[in-house]
């Protein structure tokens, strides 16, 4: 393991003010985004889509890191440069995911355990090989009644340890996602017990398997009330309850935070990073890994269609400048209609 080549990556994902891009939809996850905008899901539409991307000109300033899908680190541009051959030759950091999803945790109804730990190692050589130089495992935390269990916090935790030891025998960055689902009624209070939870069974793990904190980024969700909350928290609510949490668990350490925007708009995602970053120092960098934060208003401007490839990479653009502000606690919900 070379820790100074870890650090130096994960410097790069998350530091200057930069996020991640989180492209790394699975088959069925684009399929339903392209099925709103009446596009089929092919191999070229998700190659163009995800080039549409990457080669909008500016996007180096404000990201950091690219998480990719298997198919689409095997794919190229329209110039036949390999994807992870142009991000790293802008200097941004090529990624891949490779866990294989969350399946049902046999025995424990409404819980979730994530598989892809078998030929792991094997994998991750060649992800490496082919410019990969961080990656991404996810764990889903369900809050229902009686949920999550402490063995499905364990048991997940043990595995997101697992990967991370993997990844930096491999000299591969992980970023580490145990996520906490917002789909719910639960409000914020139960939200961030649960997190608490989650974080202290991670740490715990992290430690046993003999991970190296400063070389890898953690992926949290931030603290929120569930979507059909009655009386949902606002987003100072959020900030201070997500800063909070993060304070009592997270070790100085970590080198970076890139929040997962979970089922928030992009104008909340923004605005809740922007508020945690304005509250003052904090020991680790605050960024943000979105897909559907950073994209949503880039594929509806798209559509399929070339005629609106430019439109697209305006929008997207204009949220991960947005978002480079939040990083950096300067964002206001009135630069939305300037940007």
């Amino acid at each position: 393991m070379d820790l100074k080549q870890l650090k130096a990556v994960a410097k790069a994902m998350v530091g200057n003010s930069k996020g991640i891009l989180a492209a790394d939809e699975s088959g069925g996850t684009i399929k339903k985004r392209f099925d709103t905008i009446d596009t089929e899901s092919t191999e070229e539409n998700r190659r163009r889509y995800r080039e549409m991307l990457f080669t909008t000109p500016g996007a180096a300033d404000y990201i950091g890191g690219v998480i990719l899908f298997d198919e689409t680190i095997r794919q190229k541009t329209s110039d036949g440069v390999p994807f992870p051959k142009y991000l790293a030759d802008l200097g941004i950091v090529p990624g891949i995911k490779v866990d294989k999803g969350a399946h049902d945790l046999a025995g424990f109804t409404g819980e979730k355990i994530t598989e892809g730990l078998d030929g792991l190692a094997a994998r991750m050589a060649e992800y490496y090989d082919l410019g990969a130089r961080f990656a991404k495992w996810r764990a889903v935390i369900n809050i229902g009644k009686n949920i999550p269990s402490d063995f499905c916090l364990r048991a997940n935790a043990h595995a997101l340890a697992r990967y991370a030891a993997i990844c930096q025998q491999a000299n591969i960055v992980p970023i580490v996602e145990p996520e906490v689902i917002m789909d719910g009624d639960h409000s914020i209070e139960r939200c961030e017990e649960v997190t608490d939870q989650a974080l202290d069974h991670l740490f715990a793990e992290l430690a046993a398997h003999k991970v190296a904190l400063e070389g890898i980024v953690l992926k949290p969700n931030m603290v929120i009330s569930g979507t059909d909350a009655s009386n949902r928290a606002g987003p100072q609510e959020v900030a201070d309850a997500t800063l909070r949490c993060l304070k009592a668990h997270v070790p100085a350490e970590v080198p970076g935070i890139a929040f997962l925007s979970g089922g928030q708009s992009s104008e909340e995602a923004t605005e809740h990073l922007s508020l945690m970053n304005a509250a003052g120092k904090l020991p680790w960098e605050l960024s943000f890994s979105y897909g559907r934060a950073l994209q949503a208003a880039s594929l509806d401007a798209w559509r399929g269609k070339e005629a609106n490839y430019k439109a697209g990479q305006e929008a997207f653009i204009k949220r991960a400048k947005l978002n480079s502000l939040a990083h950096q606690g300067k964002y206001e919900s009135s630069m939305e209609a300037a940007a």
